[in-house]
């Protein structure tokens, strides 16, 4: 079955959440207790939003649920551990999840391109006000962490560097 360019945009929206939601939960025990309680209600809301939204897609839009891409998650998983040796594990956190924000908010405009039944319409402006919000928290905490480095999150090859 072919999908139109509404169910598409749609499709395109909800694996921009589901990817976010994982990342922050497979990445949780990685950041510290403080950024963990500033993401958390971002991301307890971002999982609702998508829960609502997987199941109007199906009602309004006649779109199944897909699975998740493991094979993309693992390797994406790998890819910031080995960038977290030479730099700031918060850092490259932050850094990620800003760029996962902005695939989800252009995910989000394109959507916004087509006509959407009205009940929809709603959760969509939710998950545009979240995903703004998470990102000004972002960029705070990202001018936060390069200003005051944290000695327990330097990267192994700075450590290693900074002895010699």
């Amino acid at each position: 079955m072919f999908l139109d360019n509404r169910q598409v945009a749609m499709d395109s929206v909800l694996e921009a959440l589901a990817d976010s939601v994982d990342y922050f939960q497979d990445n949780r025990e990685r950041l510290s207790p403080e950024l963990k309680e500033a993401f958390k209600p971002y991301f307890e809301e971002r999982k609702r939003s998508m829960r609502k939204l997987q199941a109007m897609a199906r009602k309004y839009l006649g779109l199944l649920p897909r699975d998740a891409d493991v094979e993309r998650d693992d390797y994406l998983r790998l890819w910031s551990r080995l960038k977290s040796f030479v730099s700031s594990d918060e850092q490259v956190l932050i850094n990620e999840l800003l760029e996962q924000e902005r695939v989800l908010m252009q995910a989000l405009s394109t959507l916004f391109t087509h006509p959407l039944p009205n009940a929809v319409e709603p959760v969509i402006e939710s998950c545009w006000l979240n995903c703004r919000g998470l990102i000004r928290e972002l960029y705070t905490l990202q001018k936060e962490t390069t200003r005051q480095p944290r000695g327990r999150s330097r990267g192994r090859a700075q450590r290693n560097s900074s002895r010699s």
